[in-house]
């Protein structure tokens, strides 16, 4: 049609040329002799049809236009009435005639054009669209969109030597007497189910809400209960996103530790969890502030958190009794300073940060924990990226990095007020750093290495008076490679091997290994 239109138009502003030229020849130069007056009037007659037909092909253009408008406006009432129509609805009740053949819609032509119909494959791709589109929405409460995401996660994994979680190994422990060398399973506990509500702009703000939950939070007394698992929240924040700054409230990672490496075989634990990572989802209210031209590089971040600190033996009941940040009265400070470039393909940051823990142990003993850390990612050569994390400071057990006893303490109380405390005057350190190569869009590979301990000295001192320290491992390291292939951008392969090594306080260190599959599906 756009091409008829555009032929029309050439040859009419052709024959106005024409014209014009033969009007001011006539007009400017000297009368023609009598054998030029038949060659003249011939030109003129057949611009004169050219032009006729040409009005005439408007005409039918235009005619043609008007239909198709009106067909498309009978098409588009149709899939409404067919979205709401009952799903046996027979193929004669699908197609009609879009255009009508009476009632004043119908455009005004010298002769009556024939109706437009739409033959029974075009209503047969346009109901497989429609059925489409309400297969694939996720109807909300309110008016406003929700996105369902998550990741259907099989992991196959086979492991050497004692570990604290066959699953997702934190620990290397040593085996006890008795007990096999080593281990194989399987699992789908860190399948991810995630929603995503956009919400409405409120003070000018642009509103979403993310919520996560994954099948790691515990195992059930009932068949098939070593594979499959208990929900559990693992993400669930409100924000609010104005042009430069941005408001974050809701149950969040550490804000200052923004960094994961890259594996599934470790997934609602991350990688390095007690081995040089800050990674525990800790209910957070944090404030964002971007810059704009000289300064836009950078970004800052501060914000208040309430971590779960040293409840990691808390027995499993309905009733929680305040954390030592909370019997502080006071939250857990943190900002972090943080520039970044601005490509979407090699994307570069840099970060420093600093955390402030008070913390109130029973007795009255205090703790003011802190931490100072520094994260990366940037890359290097085309095609490779290095990533990771260094920490150090004391107090803090609650956001990980560091190894826990595989021991539960037979008394609570104590743990609590004494194990707990000493375990929080101890300084701390680790970190984490991967380097990934890009074969192409689908395919990567990743080497990783992480460690996390405490200082060696402090540990064995207060271990000579509390025996429960003395199975506090004083540090854990742990490395893994793996290949990850992506042939579609919702299905993916995994190939890992890692190796932990965990220092007891006296005595060898302990080592294990896990290799491990995994086959997952992004929706």
């Amino acid at each position: 049609m756009k091409s008829l239109l555009y032929d029309a138009s050439l040859r009419l502003s052709w024959a106005l040329l024409l014209c014009s030229t033969a009007a001011c020849a006539q007009s400017g130069a000297p009368p023609a002799d009598s054998e030029n007056s038949p060659e003249l009037a011939g030109k003129i007659e057949r611009l004169t049809k050219s032009l006729e037909q040409t009005q005439v092909q408007l005409a039918e253009s235009r005619t043609e236009i008007q239909q198709l408008r009106t067909t498309l406006q009978e098409v588009l009432k149709r899939m409404d009435s067919l979205a709401s129509a009952p799903a046996g609805a027979t193929a004669q009740e699908n197609t009609v005639a879009a255009v009508p053949q009476t009632g004043s819609s119908q455009a005004p032509t010298e002769e009556a054009q024939p109706a437009a119909q739409i033959s029974q494959d075009d209503w047969d791709v346009l109901n497989a669209r429609v059925e489409e589109q309400r297969q694939t929405k996720v109807e909300s409460a309110s008016k406003y969109r929700v996105k369902l995401s998550g990741l259907a996660l099989f992991n196959a994994f086979a492991n050497f030597g004692q570990v604290d979680n066959i699953d997702v190994p934190a620990l290397a422990v040593s085996n006890p007497l008795g007990y096999s060398d080593g281990s194989v399973g399987a699992s789908v506990r860190q399948s991810i189910i995630g929603l995503t509500g956009i919400g409405p702009v409120v003070f000018g703000a642009r509103t979403l809400a993310d919520f996560q939950m994954d099948f790691f939070g515990g195992i059930p007394s009932s068949y098939g209960s070593t594979t499959s698992g208990v929900a559990e929240v693992r993400l669930a924040r409100v924000r609010f996103d104005w042009k430069n700054t941005s408001l974050v409230a809701g149950l969040d990672y550490p804000f200052f530790s923004p960094n994961l490496p890259t594996t599934y075989m470790s997934v609602v634990v991350p990688g390095f969890a007690s081995a040089g990572n800050l990674w525990t989802w800790t209910p957070t209210i944090r404030v964002e502030r971007r810059f704009t031209d000289a300064l836009s590089p950078f970004k800052i971040e501060a914000g208040f958190l309430d971590p779960g600190s040293y409840a990691a033996y808390n027995p499993n009941t309905n009733s929680r009794t305040p954390s030592p940040t909370e019997s502080s009265r006071q939250p857990t400070y943190a900002v972090r300073l943080s520039a970044s470039t601005k490509s979407e393909e090699r994307p570069a940051s840099i970060g420093i940060a600093s955390v402030y823990s008070p913390q109130r142990f029973l007795g009255g003993y205090t703790v003011q924990g802190w931490a100072g850390t520094v994260d990366w990612k940037f890359p290097l050569l085309p095609r490779t990226e290095l990533a990771g994390q260094f920490f150090t400071g004391r107090g803090l057990d609650g956001f990980g990095g560091v190894p826990l006893s595989p021991v539960r303490p037979q008394n609570s109380v104590l743990y609590t007020s004494v194990t707990a405390a000493a375990l929080a005057s101890l300084g701390v350190t680790g970190g984490w750093s991967q380097f990934k190569f890009k074969v192409d869009a689908r395919s990567e590979f990743n080497v990783a290495a992480g460690t996390g301990g405490r200082n060696s000295a402090g540990l064995r001192n207060a271990a000579a008076a509390n025996a429960f320290l003395a199975s506090v491992p004083a540090r854990n390291e742990m490395i893994f490679v793996n290949y990850i292939f992506k042939p579609r951008s919702d299905l993916l392969f995994s190939a890992e091997y890692r190796r932990l090594r965990t220092y007891e306080v006296t005595g060898l260190p302990n080592s294990a290994g896990q290799f491990g599959l995994a086959l997952g599906f992004l929706f």
